[in-house]
């Protein structure tokens, strides 16, 4: 029987197209791969089968059968099938389809499937003139796209579409392909004895990495060229290898797959791994990326997740980017992989990230600059703005112990240095200074306490907030007792008065397999040190209580340590009975009588006059009017002592004299209520050189 001509044209023509385009399967059956969408049972499948398909996009590599799905789905369904590519159409197109769909619905009842292929090419107003015949079912939109849709796609259209993602095809999908194509005898090669060396079409299936079109592509060359003797096909792995040069490296620079990569590298950096990160840089390098984007990411990464542990970090890499600037390629392929091989190996601490902390904190909470930070070049002289400023190089080590943050803030910890790399040897100094400012800042557990009200020290007593070398002070106090004391890891110590926590933090860094326990002596220094726990890592379980009595019976401890523990030994002894009983301790005790007084800061001798002879009053009170043989009489154990002095610049406030007067001075001496104008001249504003005996006392 004659072959049909149009039959014979037909098959001629379908003989010139490529392999890749002969073999794109027509059923579902015959589809490979994608098991996570198409497999039994699953929606798409399902929805294909009972041709009740809603719109959808498919996103995924170049090679993974996405246009292939569409044509199934075309070969399927009993709509009207409708295919234009992005590139290639614009609105005119798009007009004259929606118009096809409108009349074929309208008079046949008839559906429309519009396979949109590289839909996210389509710019905003293209996406969007799309949308209402979506909307109200014209037609079913099927789009095909290499990106990723929730960036590149109009996100209106996104919400009224399932979002498939096709993953790059296995290499047992791939095999599959390859035998489909070999095995057919009308579209592929199934009338050829195909044959290869061993390793040759696994050589294909490698080198594809995951596309079907690209193996399909290498096969057809293999065996058009391989050696051909009669009906049989012979491909060698030579000429597998020259059929498929390499790896085609899949790298869109402003694509979803660039961004991932550079995300790979990045966070191989990031968890100190070299062999991965040089593995996603020399990728990158191979598919051309741009050599300023990986060095300006490195520069990101070198603070971000190296920071503090090595801050090196961001001169290495800006030293290697200035370098590949004036080198260029091929030699600065060496500066490239020095500075990853430098993050990849540098310690890591993400400290930096405190600063988005931070902005959160400053949307939620309104602060204002406190007065002594404020620039006092403009209001100094009417408002007082910089009044009350410590200059820190004015003082030893450069530093001094002030108020920084806002009123609000105070306590709250923003920087937690990490224990690795250099951030290791600044993080001791760091929470130690932190600790003696909070202190200074808001009143010493060292202030004196003149008064003859007992049972009343909150509201009769004489404070003083700490100034300039008050920071010292406690730097010294605090080292001087833990000097003086020997912890062990495992000791089990107690604090008492520690303050807002200056003192406590050090017992608790000393003792990680032991015990701490502190005894505050006010509500406000209980919630500080609450407060500032929160800002430590793997914070061990401590005790806090507001007194002695408080404390398990059963809890003995082999260290303690404390700051002015009494009043006055003469009516606390039994404290010091309480704190003196462990294997060794330590005391800081300021002693009132050795210490400066009010009049010692005026000139004026009248005024001088009433001062002491208040001050001939209140310190004749008992709990004033003691020594340091009499609070070392009251010790049982063995001891030795020393006397230190210190002396620091306090600056008076209106509301510190008018305390000091009312609880203390106007009681012992009432003709001091007439001279309060001088006293404000004379005490309040200037800096006054203070003067604080200590007494340092010690088991041995």
């Amino acid at each position: 029987m004659e072959e049909d001509l149009f039959d014979l044209s037909v098959k001629q023509s379908l003989e010139s197209q490529p392999l890749a385009y002969r073999m794109r399967p027509r059923t579902l059956d015959e589809y490979i791969g994608q098991e996570h969408i198409v497999g039994p049972g699953r929606l798409l499948r399902r929805a294909i089968q009972a041709d009740q398909l809603s719109s959808v996009i498919f996103y995924g590599p170049p090679g993974t059968g996405k246009t292939t799905l569409a044509r199934v789905i075309a070969n399927t369904t009993k709509s009207h099938f409708s295919t234009i590519n992005a590139v290639l159409a614009g609105v005119k197109e798009i007009r004259y389809e929606i118009d096809s769909a409108q009349d074929r619905l309208k008079h046949f009842g008839k559906r429309t499937i519009l396979f949109v292929d590289e839909v996210h090419r389509w710019n905003k107003s293209q996406q969007d003139a799309l949308l209402p015949w979506v909307e109200n079912g014209t037609f079913i939109l099927i789009g095909a796209t290499t990106e990723n849709p929730y960036f590149e796609v109009n996100a209106a259209l996104v919400s009224r579409s399932r979002i498939f993602q096709l993953k790059s095809l296995t290499s047992e999908d791939l095999t599959r392909v390859a035998m489909q194509a070999l095995k057919d005898p009308e579209r592929g090669y199934g009338k050829l004895e195909v044959s290869f060396e061993e390793g040759a079409l696994e050589h294909l299936v490698d080198v594809a990495n995951g596309d079907a079109r690209s193996l399909l592509n290498a096969l057809e060359l293999a065996v058009e060229t391989g050696e051909r003797k009669a009906n049989k096909v012979f491909i060698s792995k030579t000429a597998a290898e020259e059929s498929i040069q390499r790896k085609v490296v899949l790298y869109d620079k402003e694509g979803d797959y660039h961004f991932d990569v550079i995300s790979a590298f990045i966070k191989s950096i990031r968890g100190s791994d070299p062999d991965a990160a040089l593995y996603w840089l020399c990728k990158m390098v191979v598919a051309g990326e741009d050599p300023k984007f990986i060095f300006r990411r490195m520069m990101i990464s070198a603070c971000e997740d190296i920071g503090m542990a090595d801050p090196n970090a961001i001169v290495v890499v800006n030293a290697d980017a200035q370098a590949f600037a004036q080198i260029g390629l091929p030699e600065g392929r060496f500066h490239l992989t020095h500075a990853a091989l430098y993050l990849s190996t540098a310690p890591k601490s993400n400290s930096a990230l405190c600063f988005f902390d931070i902005i959160d904190n400053i949307q939620k909470e309104s602060t204002e600059v406190p007065n002594h930070l404020r620039d006092a070049s403009r209001d100094q002289k009417g408002f007082g703005h910089g009044e009350g400023y410590l200059y820190p190089h004015a003082y030893r080590d450069h530093w001094v112990a002030q108020q920084y943050l806002p009123d609000t803030l105070q306590g709250r910890v923003f920087y937690k240095p990490g224990r690795i790399g250099y951030e290791a040897g600044i993080a001791d100094a760091v929470e130690r200074r932190r600790e003696v400012q909070l202190e200074a800042g808001y009143g010493s557990a060292t202030a004196e306490n003149l008064t003859f009200s007992p049972g009343d020290r909150e509201r009769s007593a004489w404070v003083t907030r700490a100034q300039g070398q008050a920071s010292q002070m406690l730097e010294d106090m605090r080292k001087s007792l833990y000097d003086s004391v020997k912890i062990i890891r495992s000791d089990r110590v107690l604090v008492y008065n520690p303050g807002n926590g200056y003192l406590f933090w050090e017992a608790y860094r000393r003792t990680p397999e032991g015990y701490a326990c502190a005894v505050v002596q006010s509500k406000q220094q209980y919630d500080y040190i609450l407060k500032y726990c929160e800002s430590l890592e793997d914070v061990q379980k401590f005790g806090l209580y507001m007194s002695l009595e408080e404390i398990p019976k059963d809890l003995e401890f082999e260290v303690t340590i404390s700051s002015s523990p009494c009043s006055s030994p003469l009516e606390d002894h039994a404290i010091l009975d309480s704190l003196t009983c462990s294997r060794s301790f330590a005391i800081a005790q300021v002693i009132p009588n050795l210490s400066s007084r009010l009049s010692d800061f005026i000139e004026d001798s009248s005024l001088k006059a009433l001062l002491l002879e208040a001050e001939s009053s209140i310190y004749q009170a008992p709990r004033l009017n003691w020594t340091v043989d009499d609070l070392i009489g009251f010790i049982k154990p063995r001891t030795e002592h020393r006397i230190q002095e210190y002396v620091t610049m306090r600056q008076a406030t209106k509301a510190d004299l008018a305390r000091w007067l009312e609880k203390s001075y106007l009681p012992a001496c009432p003709a001091l209520e007439q001279r309060r104008e001088d006293l404000v001249r004379a005490l309040v504003g200037p800096a006054l050189k203070w003067k604080t005996k200590v007494a340092f006392i010690w088991s041995v």
